[in-house]
């Protein structure tokens, strides 16, 4: 008997109506905007910069995040002021100034990363 009383207890679970609330399609989730923002300290960032030869991948990466992070700004900074001629002079301030080489399609993904509107 015991068996035939959890059987009905399940149907009558089952049998329940879900209401229309929880049948609603959830929105896909885009990509998060990413802050334009340093992650590190400015002091931080410098003594980095001093010791680019000798960084463990945690401290590269981390370097090269806020190098990137201040070309952005860089180009963003000529885009709101209308001059064209943003590119090479961030390029230069940024990563050719310090031999180091930039990523490829630099500017273009900072549009992607941060949601720039160019």
């Amino acid at each position: 008997m015991a068996k035939q009383r959890k059987k009905k207890t399940l149907k009558k679970v089952s049998k329940k109506k879900v209401p229309k609330k929880v049948l609603k399609k959830v929105p896909k989730r885009t990509q998060k905007r990413k802050k334009m923002k340093l992650s590190i300290t400015e002091t931080t960032y410098k003594e980095l910069l001093r010791k680019k030869q000798r960084l463990t991948k945690k401290e590269a990466k981390q370097l090269s995040d806020s190098m990137y992070v201040k070309y952005c700004k860089c180009l963003q900074s000529f885009e709101y002021s209308n001059e064209k001629k943003g590119y090479p002079i961030c390029m230069n301030s940024v990563y050719k100034r310090r031999n180091i080489q930039p990523p490829k399609n630099a500017s273009k993904r900072c549009n992607i990363f941060f949601h720039k509107k160019t």
